[in-house]
């Protein structure tokens, strides 16, 4: 019995450790994972919403996630992979003990860091929540201080995380960083299960310090079979030029989230309950983010960095002509999908114990304008990503500074419009059906995300044709082919909608489910056999990278494969 288990930890540890090679291979090793991580990702927010429902309770939980976020995004960028692993692998190139060196100062460098912010933190927490969250009453302030202190732990155990996903980045070993996320959640819903009924959001806390834990642990198989596992060192002679390389990335980071982090803020104004309709609606959206967007551009990202530095130009273009093609292929359909199966898709996530009815077609419209701007969000991340392959990081910072302006501006003239204009209050009610809600002022926010991330991606793409001229030209028959099979599949899924509905009892769970799912795959069929009339030659390639069975394909130098 002995000999076997060690048997299967071996085998375990050999899957974690396998080398990924080819583009769309990892880019759908990592969208299974993302897509499994959001399916946990959807029980925790359903089991969230059956517990406390959209309410005062859910609103402290997730205002409290965003100091902690804060201080990962700004101190974790030490230890991005945007930024390490490019160096890494230009380490490694010179030698093992170059690449060992450089993470060993990384390690202590950051572990001093990362303490020492966080210790200012847990002390000035009172004054911080005060000034970020001035909507809250002031009886509210001492659980969310409370709830932001226990929550310091998440971006210490993160930090580290991000630092050994980017040696496994750097290796290639794709599994071992597409699993983290999925464990990250996992032990939020444990923390949800075990401890909500007796300590309440406090309790669904402690499973967000446990699933950290978690994420960064599953990384140090990579890192011990590597010979790779950090020191103390003190000699931070290093660390200068990547603290200089990575303040860019760490104000580009920061801009997206303070934007975020505003649209919070004038949630905390509004109806109780609008900071949970605006994160359970922003967390849906993600979904496919996560599944399209990031599994591409973190895909892409090592084999840019190579050819770029090895001074492969064209190989570069290529490379981001395949990601962005297929980001574009992906991203228009499932836009489409979630917008007609808004309502399914909530219903199904969420629809259940203190989360009624009223909240469901709330958080549904959010949904809907957070996700139109999903193409652009998508290629935003690749675009960001290709400029920090060739080391320019202050192009993207200004974009974004810009696109975040553009966030908070069109926030503050939505709500005022929607406030103060009758016809334009009732022009977004009526087109969402959400007339007789309470709170519809929360949709503004959604609305401000999308216009600043259009407005962000687009400015990144004509930077980037301008940088790289012929990249946009072969984009316009894949947006073509994709928009216009999409635009049918759409109409044939709201068909199905309404005949579905004489059939399934919508007032149940399965009813609803069966609706949706079959809608969706008459919706998914017809859009298949469009792009087959089409000649498509996104789809050929989809059709021949899922029979490479990426659980057996040979592992391959990043440049050997550009998809």
């Amino acid at each position: 019995m002995f000999p076997a288990r060690c048997l299967m930890v071996k085998k375990i540890l050999q899957f974690l450790e396998k080398e990924v090679g080819g583009l769309h291979q990892a880019a759908y090793l990592l969208a299974s994972f993302a897509f499994l991580s959001h399916l946990l990702a959807l029980v925790r927010d359903r089991l969230l919403a059956h517990i406390f429902g959209a309410g005062a309770q859910l609103d402290l939980y997730y205002a409290a996630f965003r100091i902690p976020d804060f201080i990962f995004i700004t101190a974790g960028s030490l230890v991005s992979l945007s930024i390490l692993v490019p160096l890494l692998i230009e380490r490694r190139e010179k030698g093992e003990g170059e690449e060992k060196t450089l993470i060993n100062n990384l390690f202590s460098f950051f572990s001093l860091f990362i303490f020492l912010v966080s210790v200012i933190a847990f002390f000035v927490m009172p004054f911080l929540v005060s000034v970020v969250f001035p909507g809250f009453k002031a009886e509210n302030i001492p659980q969310l201080v409370s709830l932001s202190r226990l929550l310091l732990l998440s971006p210490i155990f993160l930090g580290f995380s991000n630092l050994f996903g980017s040696v496994a980045q750097a290796h290639r070993r794709f599994f071992v960083y597409a699993i983290a996320p999925t464990l990250y959640n996992l032990g939020i819903i444990l923390g949800i299960i075990a401890f909500a009924s007796s300590y309440g959001v406090k309790g669904v806390a402690f499973g967000v310090v446990f699933g950290a834990f978690l994420h960064m642990i599953i990384q140090l198989p990579v890192i011990v079979s590597q010979g790779l596992i950090p020191k103390f060192s003190f000699d931070f002679s290093a660390i200068k030029y990547i603290i200089l390389l990575s303040l860019p990335r760490t104000f580009t980071l920061s801009i997206s989230y303070i934007s975020i982090l505003f649209l919070l803020a004038l949630a905390s104004f509004e109806t109780v309950g609008s900071i949970s309709i605006f994160s359970f609606s922003f967390n849906l959206q993600s979904v496919p983010l996560s599944v399209i967007g990031v599994s591409y551009s973190l895909a892409a990202f090592p084999t840019l960095a190579r050819l770029f530095s090895n001074g492969e130009k064209q190989k570069f273009i290529d490379q981001m002509l395949t990601s962005a093609r297929h980001i574009i292929f992906w991203s228009i359909p499932i836009t489409v999908l979630f917008i007609v199966l808004r309502a399914q898709i909530v219903r199904v996530a969420f629809g259940s114990g203190e989360f009624d009815w009223f909240d469901t077609r709330l958080t549904a419209a959010a949904l809907a304008l957070f996700v139109i701007s999903c193409v652009f969000q998508s290629l935003t991340l690749l675009f960001v990503r290709s400029y920090y392959s060739t080391g320019k990081t202050l192009k993207p910072l200004f974009i974004n500074l810009f696109g975040g302006i553009i966030t908070v501006f069109a926030a503050y003239f939505l709500i005022s419009a929607f406030k103060s204009s009758s016809f334009f209050k009732f022009f977004i009610e009526a087109l969402f059906r959400v007339e007789d809600i309470p709170g519809t002022e929360v949709l503004m926010l959604p609305l401000a995300y999308s216009i600043g991330s259009f407005f962000t991606g687009l400015l990144l793409w004509v930077a980037f044709e301008r940088d790289f001229a012929r990249f946009s030209k072969p984009l316009l028959t894949t947006f073509f082919h994709t928009f216009s099979s999409s635009v049918i599949m759409g109409f044939y899924t709201y068909l199905s909608l309404n005949f579905l509905s004489l059939i399934f009892d919508i007032q149940t769970f399965v009813g609803i489910f069966l609706q949706g799912f079959f809608s969706c795959i008459v919706g998914i069929v017809i859009g298949i056999l469009v792009l087959e009339l089409l000649d498509n030659v996104e789809l050929k390639e989809v059709t021949t990278a899922f029979k490479e069975k990426i659980w057996k394909v040979k592992a391959i130098s990043p440049d050997a494969d550009l998809g």
